[in-house]
């Protein structure tokens, strides 16, 4: 059995010689080529939920009560076996018809004395879900009532998506919603609640990205987290684990933030992934987030999507037939613990007063320039754009989830390109940039490609001149396009012998910026567009130069 070294060694060998890379996570968390049992924690609590079906738990935001309801019938009817309530009035007609006592309900805060109502009114028991409550500040009352009547409801609600939407990072989330926790368990122990009963009427909220291995381990770190406050407050490791009134009740809900409105049937493959990791991880509730659902309110067939999307992960897949997974794999333990102890640090830099605010915007600037510079690659936006898209309509309304937060700013990923893209969409006739293809087509092909791709993200034409190396000819080309801005498109030998004469010839034929893909310093030529580039930087400078303007 080769060792940790032969492993590296082969693959050195394979790579020519040159290092593997390794990877920071946006907490800083090291993500190493290789790692085995070496890798593995001393300790490694198998804090998982049981094995069991998660609850398909699917989004309603319509604000047509009616509506909501036969969105809510069919679903049942079809595979949904939880419902998540995003509007709060006329709780008793969007319900009318649901048996609530067989379907786990999520209401916001505002609901949550109307289903318990609904619930005394028809004599049944809640099987499960949260009515959202504030944890910095809980309705006491309700907390009793869940309680004495609804014992496997919980009335207090630590949502951490908005740290998600913030920009944040997984311990970033991890750390925050630790915060809220302690704050919840502060004022119902303070209120008299028993800490127990305390522990069992939190439920929390975790988004889950296509980062598979991340949203896996932040789970399972979540868990850990929880179980070491319920050993901090004297309560036994073994209630505090996969069972017992004071385990962790995960809500998974896919990225609100990884979502595109450009190419938006991609998101399909990004809420799978995301869907994976979550059961993987052992969330109690999975909501996939209907692929539309940044162009306004899903319609039936995108509900059945997402849907579908956990029936076969549950059905086909069997991702829940089987305890944690991912346990005892030496990347995903190694994962979970660092994940769990940068979460530790940071919960407690916060209650030492720390600004919340101000680490989301560090990981936010972060990963912005990560973006900008595609090296965090966003499929059908920054990377392989469809420029004749058509996208669907749909009607206007709440489509992504997103947790109300005035403190915290929303962010979705895709947005910078998306903005661009759509001014580019407002004009009459679309923007072009002239790219110069010097040398035949095996020379100028890769270089060619990589500018259509860059400039295209942000919703500008290419035309190309073609084969061919003579300046005059390319010139001619280029006065034909009837665009300020042209890019040199070659192999480096070929710009060593022709750039500065094709520079030269499309300057007097009127190039105002004149890009080149690739890299050095030619006359005539005013920047280089490359893997190192801000692309964003490129296209809001090409946009000037084309003289659009927001």
């Amino acid at each position: 059995m080769e060792t940790r070294e032969q492993w590296l060694r082969l693959a050195r060998a394979v790579l020519g010689g040159r290092d593997l890379p390794e990877f920071t996570t946006y907490d800083g968390i090291r993500i190493a080529p290789l790692y085995d049992s070496g890798d593995l924690p001393d300790r490694t609590p198998r804090l998982v939920r049981p094995v069991q079906r998660w609850d398909v738990r699917q989004r309603h935001a319509h604000p047509d009560p009616a509506v909501n309801r036969e969105a809510i019938l069919a679903d049942l009817a079809s595979g949904v076996t939880s419902i998540w309530l995003d509007r709060h009035e006329s709780l008793d007609v969007q319900l009318a018809g649901v048996p609530l006592g067989r379907v786990p309900i999520a209401v916001p805060a505002a609901a949550g004395r109307a289903l318990l109502d609904l619930a005394a009114a028809e004599g049944v028991a809640l099987p499960g879900g949260d009515l959202g409550g504030d944890p910095h500040a809980p309705d006491i009352d309700l907390v009793r009532r869940c309680l004495a009547e609804q014992p496997a409801v919980r009335a207090v609600l630590v949502d951490a998506t908005p740290y998600h939407d913030a920009g944040g990072a997984d311990a970033d989330e991890l750390g925050c919603a630790l915060a809220h926790a302690a704050a919840a368990l502060r004022a119902l122990t303070g209120a008299g609640v028993p800490i127990e009963d305390a522990f069992g009427q939190i439920a929390f909220r975790y988004a889950a990205t296509d980062d598979q291995f991340l949203t896996i381990a932040k789970l399972r770190a979540a868990r850990r987290l929880w179980a070491r406050v319920a050993e901090a407050c004297d309560i036994s490791p073994s209630s505090a684990g996969s069972a017992g009134p004071v385990a962790q009740f995960q809500h998974a809900v896919t990225s609100s933030a990884m979502m595109t409105a450009r190419d938006p049937w991609v998101n399909m493959l990004r809420t799978t992934v995301a869907c994976f990791a979550a059961g993987a991880g052992g969330a109690d509730a999975i909501t996939v987030q209907p692929f539309d659902a940044c162009l306004g309110l899903p319609d039936a067939f995108a509900r059945r999507i997402a849907r579908n999307t956990q029936s076969l992960l549950l059905e086909e897949a069997g991702v829940a037939r089987v305890l944690d997974p991912a346990g005892g794999s030496p990347y995903v333990e190694r994962l979970t613990e660092d994940l769990a102890r940068t979460a530790w640090a940071w919960f407690q830099e916060l209650e030492g007063g720390a600004s919340a605010a101000d680490r989301l915007a560090a990981t936010r600037g972060r990963r912005d320039a990560d973006i900008a510079h595609r090296r965090f690659p966003i499929t059908g936006v920054s990377e392989f754009p469809n420029l004749a898209e058509r996208l669907p309509v749909r009607p206007a309304g709440h489509g992504l989830a997103q947790a109300e937060d005035g403190h915290l700013p929303r962010v979705r990923f895709a947005e910078p390109y998306e903005r661009l893209r759509a001014m580019a969409d407002a004009l009459p006739a679309r923007p072009v940039v002239f790219l110069a293809t010097i040398g035949p087509v095996a020379q100028h092909t890769a270089r060619a490609s990589f500018a259509a791709n860059l400039f295209q993200a942000g919703g500008l034409a290419t035309v190309t001149s073609g084969p061919g190396t003579d300046p005059e000819a390319i010139a001619e080309a280029y006065a034909d396009s009837g665009t300020p801005v042209a890019c040199l498109c070659s192999s480096d030998a070929l710009y060593a012998e022709h750039a500065e004469a094709v520079a030269t010839a499309l300057r007097k034929a009127g190039a105002e910026r004149i890009w080149l893909a690739g890299r050095g310093d030619f006359p005539g030529v005013d920047g280089t567009v490359n893997l190192a580039s801000d692309a964003l930087a490129v296209l809001r400078a090409t946009f000037e130069d084309l003289g659009v303007r927001p």
